[in-house]
């Protein structure tokens, strides 16, 4: 059973660098690793890793890189956070930036 989520972890891992390599070459190949490395995650239950999870959009599956597909603006009103705005399906994600705040 761990073998097999070692497994499934290093296979998610691996589609999701390759799509981060394929974005700028060929965006339907980038995003069918995306949807596999998702189908792995969803079958085996292994959780996305984080460092790759702030970058795909929750909606529509696809890789988010900034400036791209992708606006990301911080917001410095109530709790300072980060605004990142899927441009492929409209989708605003928001990121809290704890601790961060200025001290008086």
């Amino acid at each position: 059973m761990v073998e097999m989520k070692n497994l499934a972890e290093e296979s998610i891992r691996k589609l999701l660098d390759l799509a981060f390599e394929m974005f700028h070459k060929d965006r339907e190949l980038s995003d069918r690793y995306v949807e596999l490395a998702f189908k792995i995650s969803m079958k085996t239950g292994v959780r996305i890793p984080k460092d790759y999870r702030f970058f795909i959009c929750r909606k529509c599956k696809v890789l988010l890189i900034p400036g791209y597909n992708c606006r990301v603006r911080l917001q410095p009103r109530r709790e300072p956070h980060i605004v990142v705005t899927c441009l492929e399906c409209g989708r605003i994600t928001r990121y809290l930036l704890r601790g961060l705040h200025k001290r008086r």
